[in-house]
């Protein structure tokens, strides 16, 4: 079964983000563990060139079978998919959970606040975009398979 790929941008904001921040750490084989925004809980990601296909044991690739941004992490630092390492630079610091919280998972309004930090960070919103649209058509693309059977989230914030 292949993996859903959101419109929105969300998840690839959230994944250059998590790159920005360290928040991930590949392992030798083909697998990561990522940190929430949070810093609470961790989710673990395995991956296979062979098969074209990930896993990650996150919220929405549990429950809405859509590659969420542990996952897009992970295939970008692998060089599966190429993006501009300074637009991760640019979304380092941002608290994913808390924004997503703040406006009760309405991610138009969550990018719209991250594209508001940018300008006060003296950054360039629209160039960000242009290239999260690029790593999002590599995404459609790329058209990547579940590995194996899906796995509970952790509990926590």
């Amino acid at each position: 079964m292949e993996w859903k790929i959101s419109p929105k941008r969300k998840h690839v904001y959230e994944a250059l983000g998590c790159i920005g921040d360290k928040r991930i750490g590949l392992d030798l084989a083909d697998g990561a563990k990522v940190y929430s925004s949070s810093g609470n809980k961790f989710y673990a990601v395995n991956y296979s060139l062979k098969d074209n296909s990930i896993m990650c044991n996150d919220n929405t690739s549990y429950w809405t079978d859509t590659l969420s941004y542990p996952a897009i992490a992970f295939l970008l630092l692998k060089g599966v998919i190429s993006y501009n390492p300074k637009s991760s630079e640019m979304l380092k610091g941002i608290k994913w959970k808390d924004i997503n919280q703040k406006f009760k998972n309405d991610y138009d309004k969550t990018e719209a606040y991250v594209g508001e930090l940018m300008k006060e960070r003296g950054l360039y919103f629209e160039e960000l975009n242009k290239e999260v649209d690029k790593i999002n058509e590599q995404l459609m693309n790329l058209k990547v398979k579940m590995l194996g059977n899906k796995i509970k989230p952790p509990v926590g914030y």
